[in-house]
């Protein structure tokens, strides 16, 4: 393997995508059903505002990550696509009853929820994604949910506030590894704090929770760096981890310092498996919530269950 030193972004990479790096419009009759609840209900889903390329899979499959406290984020990530935006604490109540019809539509088995970061409220929104969960419980007992979080500032009161809800699985993305921390995400986000958090997780959740993490390679990460973060997550705890190709969404945001070839990520998914994940799901379009219920059923089978 390379050495530890995170690599230089390249002055230049080539605009054009590698080959393997391909989406295709969405399409089926399931993708226009999913479009018209979603604007039915004025749900916003982090597949549209991140800008995510597997989008026409996903939707073409009745598929959707659903993001909660509206689609404005307190933080600015250098290679984050979301706005930016100080809500100065506006919180729209309806929301979980909104996204708890989406999926009582959707007939849903299983559900991702996101969040965008909301510094401007004091729980950092943990109450009202606690609501979510508890008003999908009621609408649709059998439904599986998934909730990805931010950091919540750090706050344990704030992440027993999410836990008391019970997510079948606990999300929380690490992104990178520890040397570009600091250049990838905004300053109030740290590679220790995401750890930190993971780790809480698991230590005061119920014991069934599953616990999931996720990296972006392309970076410019070393390959020493992305082990150690593997095992970084491993000692936190976390039971599952993807890992996809970062892709720029502007001129305006962190450049490509390379595309990873798909080979790679099949050795990056065998790295992990062997340092001890229950489940990875590695590629170039791979991202935190990509094929969720089937990582999910790996850490279960895994844990016995």
């Amino acid at each position: 393997m390379a050495g530890s030193q995170a690599r230089s972004a390249p002055s230049s990479v080539p605009e054009r995508l590698p080959a393997w790096i391909r989406t295709r419009p969405p399409q089926g009759p399931v993708y226009p059903a999913v479009r018209e609840i979603l604007g039915d209900l004025r749900l916003g889903t982090v597949c549209r505002e991140a800008r995510c390329p597997n989008l026409s899979e996903c939707w073409s499959r009745g598929a959707a990550t659903l993001m909660l406290l509206g689609t404005e984020c307190t933080r600015r990530c250098a290679f984050c696509a979301v706005t930016t935006h100080w809500p100065r604490g506006t919180v729209d109540r309806t929301e979980p009853t909104r996204v708890a019809e989406a999926v009582r539509r959707w007939g849903l088995r299983y559900v991702v929820l996101t969040q965008v970061c909301r510094d401007d409220l004091p729980d950092g929104g943990a109450g009202l994604l606690a609501e979510a969960v508890d008003r999908i419980r009621e609408a649709s007992p059998g439904t599986l949910v998934e909730l990805l979080i931010g950091d919540l500032a750090g706050d344990d009161g704030s992440l027993r506030t999410v836990l008391a809800a019970s997510p079948d699985v606990l999300a929380h993305n690490l992104e990178t590894v520890r040397a570009l921390s600091p250049r990838v995400r905004d300053p109030r986000a740290s590679y220790d704090r995401s750890l930190r958090v993971l780790a809480r997780a698991r230590e005061i959740g119920p014991p069934d929770t599953v616990t999931k993490s996720s990296i972006m390679l392309g970076i410019g990460e070393g390959d020493e760096d992305l082990v150690r973060a593997f095992r970084d997550l491993r000692e936190a705890g976390v039971d599952l981890l993807t890992l996809g190709q970062y892709l720029r969404p502007g001129p305006e945001h962190l450049p490509v310092a390379r595309y990873v070839p798909p080979d790679e990520f099949d050795r990056w998914c065998s790295v992990g498996r062997e340092i001890g994940f229950a489940g990875v799901e590695a590629g170039p379009l791979v991202r935190s919530s990509y094929r969720a219920e089937e990582l999910y059923r790996r850490a279960r089978a895994a844990r016995g269950g």
